[in-house]
């Protein structure tokens, strides 16, 4: 059995002999705190089933000679009674060995593991998880490595130099691996040598990572992404048959002056974070101080937002109640001035109707006076006629060749002293058909002056009222109002 050869506190691996009963708890469990990826069982088959082969080999053919010498005659009773139970314990011997054989053939792997079956000492191959049979008297499992647990390994590594070469107490490294070639595992390393290799790649991959930090940070190691450092063990570790499946780094130690050091520090830190604390403590305090006041401010602003809406409601109902008895006034005067203005029209077409009759009364009025006016001048005519002055014809002698100016002269100067008698006669004529005519030009003028007046004055009225009507139209008061 090989021993653990890690002297550095962390894990250490190694490979155990065990029976097949006690490969699971070895496997899952290891021994004594240190790790058993491989167990090799120690092989109880060997090759004493074939005793009792021998011998009933041996006991058969004594049955066969027995029967034979039974049946050439010589002690043929004897011989057949001994050869029956010599036949019946070499077949028992058989059946035994038989069985012997069978029952040490039987290999059962557990789940999670594989087997490396070799024959004559030579690796011939891998077998899975469940029960074989060797048949092969000489073929054997020489070892059970676990190809499906993620082992756990731990590694701290003492005295790492920083980047200012200060070398830091303790770093812990953890890491997880998987065995993925268990006969590239058994046949190239080992389960012990392995926990040499990889010790010592760890440290080495340690140590280049604290080299890159300073002291002061050498805290921020831990927990820190390391997906490098796996992809760098991976590839060392790669051509063993194994793989890093995942590695952190818990626990960082700093060297005794420096956590000191950074005991002031978290001191100091945890004193600025108290005081921290206790002024956003105060400032809590002061904001919801604030916000109370500011809630009691807007509570306030709420009260009054609603007394002023209720006075906007009730202000926005009284105007509403007055512009609806504004619009029932205005309703109730433009249906007044509607029916006034009505009563207008109406009256102003009566009186332009009274006014149209009144001119058409006019026109009969004219018509008649000239019909008077014409019958008082055909009494007039008559009046004159009757009245008129005869004519005084004076007849000359054609021939007598008295027919100058001097005698018709001479003839009206003696025209009136002869005709004396009806001289005032004529006068009282000519001086009544004078006036006569006066008065019938004095009638003619008084009554074309008086229809020429009236005319004026219908026309004017007319215009009048016109006007009157147009300036009620546009202020909007009716006919006939002024």
């Amino acid at each position: 059995m090989s021993q653990s050869v890690n002297t550095g506190g962390g894990s250490s691996i190694k490979e155990s002999l065990a029976s097949w009963g006690d490969l699971a708890g070895l496997l899952r469990g290891g021994d004594q705190g240190v790790l058993v990826p491989v167990v090799i069982p120690r092989d109880t088959r060997g090759l004493r089933w074939t005793v009792p082969l021998w011998f009933g080999l041996f006991a058969l053919s004594s049955a066969l000679m027995m029967a034979l010498n039974a049946t050439l005659g010589a002690g043929e009773i004897f011989y057949t009674l001994l050869a029956i139970p010599t036949m019946l314990v070499g077949l028992l011997s058989v059946a035994v060995a038989g069985l012997w054989w069978w029952r040490g053939s039987i290999v059962e792997i557990e789940e999670g593991t594989h087997g490396i079956l070799t024959r004559y000492g030579a690796i011939v191959g891998e077998i899975g998880p469940g029960r074989h049979y060797l048949w092969h008297p000489w073929s054997r499992v020489d070892f059970v490595v676990d190809t499906r647990t993620e082992i756990p390994y731990t590694a701290p590594v003492l005295a790492c130099p920083t980047r200012e070469n200060v070398p830091l107490k303790s770093i812990e490294f953890f890491l997880k691996f998987q065995i993925i070639d268990p006969t590239r595992f058994v046949t190239i390393i080992g389960a012990s040598n392995f926990d040499l290799v990889l010790s010592s790649a760890v440290q080495d991959a340690i140590r280049q990572r604290s080299r890159l930090v300073n002291t002061e940070s050498a805290y921020d190691l831990r927990g820190s992404n390391v997906e490098d450092m796996r992809r760098l063990l991976n590839s060392q570790l790669e051509k063993y048959g194994v793989r890093i499946t995942g590695c952190n780094i818990p626990d960082v130690q700093l060297p005794n002056q420096y956590q000191q050091h950074l005991a002031t520090r978290e001191r100091v830190a945890k004193e600025l974070v108290a005081y921290e604390q206790e002024w956003e403590l105060t400032r809590k305090r002061r904001i919801d101080t604030l916000l109370m006041d500011i809630e009691r401010s807007k509570k306030t602003r709420d009260a009054k937002i609603v007394e002023v809406n209720a006075s906007l409601n009730k202000a926005r109902k009284d105007v509403a109640q007055m512009l609806e008895e504004q619009e029932t006034e205005a309703q109730r005067v433009r249906y007044e001035i509607e029916t006034r203005g009505r009563a207008d029209l109406v009256a102003a077409e009566n009186e332009a109707k009274a006014q149209r009759r009144l001119a058409t009364a006019y026109r009969d009025n004219r018509a008649v006076l000239e019909y008077e006016l014409a019958r008082r001048r055909l009494d007039v005519g008559a009046a004159l006629a009757e009245r008129a002055p005869r004519p005084v014809v004076v007849q000359t002698e054609t021939g007598s060749g008295d027919s100058s100016a001097l005698s018709t002269l001479l003839t009206a100067q003696l025209l009136p002293r002869v005709l004396d008698g009806t001289a005032p006669h004529r006068d009282a004529s000519v001086t009544s058909a004078a006036g006569a005519q006066d008065v019938l030009e004095s009638a003619q003028g008084t009554v074309a002056a008086a229809a020429e007046r009236q005319q004026r004055m219908a026309e004017e009225y007319q215009r009048q009222q016109d006007v009157a009507m147009r300036q009620q139209f546009e202020r909007g008061e009716g006919y006939g109002r002024r």
